[in-house]
């Protein structure tokens, strides 16, 4: 009897969540009488045939509709109100997967990336696909946030909306689900079972995801496509689509079987022996860039270089003296700061290979196919008698994690200890968070040094523009000190995506206006480019829109725009003023005041100023109920935050955040959020180039040890507009609205007492809705609109509130 098939209605789904991920929400009840769980894989048949994850949907839906994400919809030729038949689909694991995208892509997304981004997606020939990781149900193991980080880095912001057409997808005849042993890569090019190690790698020549084995011979490492005898083809473990593929296909669990060639890496791949550098495809020949060319690295790359040198060529020195000729070194820095580039460019100038291997791309894989690729990298990585090596390991905090580490991580430690033995290779890892990695990385036997590469400030990011914009065609208007000056919290991928980004608008200026000789970079293409590419150290979410505002668009509050200035902007702008007179700049502001008094506003007219990244968090945003998980958070964001430095965090209603200890009852949390805040204001590690800045509507409620000088210690009173600053803050409201000549703004400020700047702003938008309820054709605001306007919209300060805080700003005064 064949399995169950329902027709339903097909509609496009309305959540933002499901866009793009290849999901279709069916009622619960559906989806049982389908024989299905959530994340089970389903066919659907429209104008063609398409395959998707099904996930229960709401309850009061109908049950005939079927809500599909648009490009599901458009896979299966459909409509929204279209008939769709919905049917569980017999899944088998993909021996070979390409993919055909944008230049864009095919040029910066490497196939271990392209492979991690699709794991656990259902696809058929021809289907298009998105980018986006599976992180609404992901495969256990799946580092979504690494994936996103990556691409980020490689595509720019476009990679949410980069779609690609599946060009190959074998076996086929059926739907297929990307697993760790799938071959995974671009239409004509390179593939994850390629082997990227070779001597001597250069910028971004970082090994690719399959192995170390055979070096610089073309052939590819076993296992470096399968994910082990057994398991090769079957999808990852736990994976949404694995429970549907095993109860409905069990002869599926090892395609290989009778077919030598299933799930081989080599099968069907024009690019074997195409050299693949970490994540992306380099020339063979690149050399890696001289230490010189490192800019703010420099330093550090010469430390790295004096340690290996000393190990390489004076052995006998380091015996003689009691210590051992080995070297273990731990790298650590932002994402994107370059340290695989500074780890090439010392190994080269000491005259050593470069072996690496990449530690995400290695913990993907089955235990037994990763640690056939950790072996293979050490095997290739054993020093000649005339060429010392390097084994570089790239972020290795995936593949030896500090919390819950699988027993893979034991084997790894122990393989890499024996390798680096004396006589046997330098061992440099590098990871963006240290605090992640497994503790016994750094014994004193395995790693027992580390370098950490700084972000750059704004005159090494004004050598790094230079230098990468050295061959590019100018305008004569450009200034990359300025371009400098407005990319704070950049890293060296970060600006390398802003000229790739400037050099797109020139292109597209230079068409539209029918150029025939050579276009060139202008100011405003930078300047665009600047605006459009999020910085690698704030993907992670957070930042304040500022939509272009600056403190000159705030009208009036004097004395709180320079209060901010002095404690904020003074400390980024002129740091000599603060070391000559030998004292420390502020480290947090306190903004108090009644609700609707321009707070956040402020915040976003700092942020516009682009001197510093924003980081806005709402206090219960950082509460959890989970012990420990609160503390983590706070963590995590003055982390990010130094990251990014020069930035400001900023706390809305930080009074939720941090209240009086001992008050609440909450079993401790909000106590252990205060401490672990506390901590970080002013603890061990002290905050460079990162001011705090909070606001509430109700100081009293702060713990006190939160105001005292060393942490919120400028505290600042933002008091309800008078009529002066009413004026102001209309006139600023209303630069874009018609008014009618018969509307006096000063006169009408003055009238307004009990208004704050957001009734202000709403009193003009609720005028201008008027004048649209008489005509929509209005083409100006009058006094009479603005007269029926006020009776709708009336004062929402409370003068009680106002008098207790402005009592509370006395008592702080005198």
């Amino acid at each position: 009897m064949g399995d169950p098939s329902l027709t339903l209605v097909a509609r496009l789904a309305p959540a933002a969540t499901d866009a793009r991920r290849g999901v279709i929400r069916l009622h619960p009840e559906v989806l049982a009488g389908l024989g299905l769980r959530s994340w089970d894989a389903v066919l659907l048949t429209g104008s063609r045939p398409t395959a998707a994850l099904a996930v229960a949907g709401d309850a009061s839906e109908p049950h005939g509709q079927a809500r599909l994400d648009d490009v599901t919809l458009s896979n299966a030729g459909l409509t929204d109100g279209a008939a769709v038949v919905v049917a569980p689909a017999e899944v088998s694991a993909a021996r070979e997967v390409r993919l055909i995208g944008s230049r864009l892509a095919t040029a910066t997304v490497g196939p271990a990336t392209l492979r991690l981004a699709l794991m656990g997606k259902v696809l058929l020939r021809g289907d298009a696909v998105s980018l986006l990781p599976q992180d609404i149900a992901p495969p256990p193991g799946a580092d979504v946030h690494s994936v996103r980080r990556a691409l980020a880095a490689a595509v720019g912001g476009a990679w949410t909306s980069e779609l690609l057409t599946v060009a190959v997808a074998e076996p086929a005849g059926g739907p297929v689900v990307v697993a760790p042993s799938t071959v995974v890569g671009w239409q004509g090019g390179a593939d994850t079972g390629t082997v990227a190690v070779r001597a001597g790698a250069g910028p971004g020549g970082a090994a690719g995801p399959g192995g170390a084995a055979a070096a610089g011979t073309g052939k590819r490492a076993s296992g470096a496509g399968a994910a082990g005898a057994g398991t090769a083809g079957s999808p990852a473990a736990g994976s949404p689509a694995a429970r549907s593929h095993a109860a409905r296909n069990p002869a599926a669990g090892n395609p290989a079987a009778g077919n030598p060639a299933a799930g081989s890496p080599a099968a069907g791949n024009p690019a074997a022996g195409d050299d693949t550098a970490g994540d992306r495809v380099v020339p063979e020949a690149e050399p890696p860039p001289s230490i010189d060319d490192l800019a703010a690295n420099e330093p550090v790359a010469r430390r790295l270089l004096d340690w290996l040198e000393l190990m390489f060529r004076r052995p006998e020195l380091l015996t003689r003296l009691g210590g051992e000729a080995r070297l273990g070194v731990l790298v650590s820095g932002p994402e994107g700061v370059g340290k695989a580039p500074l780890v090439r460019s010392a190994a080269a100038a000491a005259g050593a290979r470069c072996v690496e291997l990449v530690a995400p791309a290695v913990a993907a894989l089955e235990p037994a196919a990763a640690a056939e690729r950790v072996r293979a990298a050490i095997a290739d990585a054993r020093p000649a008698a005339d060429e010392p090596a390097v084994l570089l390991v790239h972020d290795a905090h995936a593949l030896l994690p500090a919390s819950n580490p699988p027993p893979l991580a034991t084997l790894v430690l122990d393989e890499l200890r024996a390798a680096t033995a004396p006589g046997g290779p330098a061992l440099v890892v590098t990871s963006a968070e240290p605090e992640s990695l497994d503790p016994r990385l750094r014994a004193p036997d395995l790693v027992d040094r580390e370098l950490t590469v700084p972000l750059p400030d704004a005159a090494t990011r004004r050598a790094l523009l230079e230098r990468l914009l050295a061959g590019v065609p100018r305008g004569r208007d450009v200034d990359l000190g300025v371009i400098a000056a407005r990319t704070p919290g950049f890293v060296v991928a970060d600006l390398a995506a802003v000229r790739r980004e400037a050099a797109i608008a020139a292109a597209l200026r230079g068409a539209g206006e029918g150029t025939d000789g050579i276009e060139e970079v202008r100011q405003q293409d930078l300047l665009g480019a600047v605006g459009s590419v999020r910085p690698i150290s704030l993907s992670g979410g957070g930042a304040l829109g500022h939509g272009g505002l600056t403190l000159d668009d705030v009208g009036d509050m004097t004395e709180v725009k320079q209060s901010l200035t002095e404690a904020v902007l003074w400390p980024l702008r002129h740091p000599d003023s603060f070391a000559r007179l030998g004292v420390d700049a502020p480290r947090g502001v306190l903004l108090y005041g009644p609700p609707g008094g321009g707070k956040t506003f402020l915040l976003r007219a700092l942020a516009g100023t682009g001197d510093l990244n924003v980081f806005a968090v709402k206090g219960a945003e950082l509460l959890d109920k989970y012990v420990g998980e609160s503390e983590r958070a706070v963590r995590e964001l003055f982390r990010r935050a130094a990251e990014a430095a020069p930035a400001l965090i900023f706390l809305d209603e930080v009074d939720a955040l941090a209240p009086r200890r001992g008050g609440s009852t909450d079993a401790g949390v909000a106590d252990r959020v205060v401490a672990a805040l506390l901590t970080e204001l002013d603890g061990a590690t002290p905050l460079r180039e990162v001011v705090v800045v909070g606001a509430t509507n109700r100081p009293d409620l702060i713990d006190p040890a939160l105001l005292r000088p060393g942490r919120l210690e400028r505290l600042v009173f933002v008091p309800p507009p008078d009529a002066e600053a009413r004026a102001d803050i209309l006139r600023a409201a209303g630069r874009d609205v018609p008014l009618g000549d018969d509307v006096d703004l000063d006169e009408l400020a003055a009238d307004l007492d009990g208004y704050s700047a957001a009734d202000c702003a709403a009193l003009l938008r609720e005028a201008a809705l008027t004048a649209m309820r008489e005509s929509l054709e209005a083409g100006e605001v009058t006094a009479a609109h603005v007269a029926a306007a006020r009776r709708a919209v009336r004062p929402s300060l409370d003068p009680e509130q106002v008098a207790e805080l402005e009592a509370y700003a006395r008592r702080r005064s005198d």
